[in-house]
């Protein structure tokens, strides 16, 4: 279960946070700008998906055991989405943080669609599914995102 929620938040988060950095790249805002528009998602997106978890693990025990609730585990349900949310989406982030990247807004995708790859890969393992399906269908989604992000950046440049 653990396992579980530390690569879907990672998943979420990589997914989500190229897709808005994209958006937000494109639609002409400078890097700064940028690096905070990310930062406030990361943050307030771990903490809502923590929250998430934690709420939908606390219901389904309530729900299986009528009302015995082990808070511990739902608990750590809840921080393990946070962390694995926070750290994954510095990844996207990460190339407008260094100042010698030139041109962070492709090298915050790419950095990300192979992350997503390799998370996919690695998903596929832990799960027991079609590891090369799992992983194109990761990467797929992450370009869809970075899609429809630069897509809407470009309406509103």
């Amino acid at each position: 279960m653990y396992v579980r929620n530390f690569i879907f938040g990672a998943e979420d988060s990589l997914v989500s946070t190229v897709g808005l950095l994209s958006g937000v790249a494109t639609g002409g805002v400078v890097r700064a700008d940028i690096v905070i528009t990310g930062v406030v998602l990361i943050f307030v997106e771990a903490f809502s998906m923590a929250i998430g978890s934690f709420l939908s693990e606390e219901a389904t025990e309530e729900y299986q055991r009528r009302g015995k609730v082990h808070l511990k585990s739902t608990f750590i349900s809840g921080v393990i989405m946070l962390v694995s949310y926070f750290v994954a989406g510095i990844i996207p982030l990460l190339p407008y943080l260094i100042t010698s990247v030139t041109n962070p807004f492709w090298s915050s995708i790419i950095v990300t669609l192979i992350s997503l790859f390799f998370l996919g890969l690695v998903s596929a393992k832990v799960l027991h599914t079609n590891v090369l399906r799992n992983s194109l269908r990761m990467l797929i989604i992450g370009g869809l995102a970075v899609g429809i992000g630069a897509f809407i950046g470009q309406i509103f440049n």
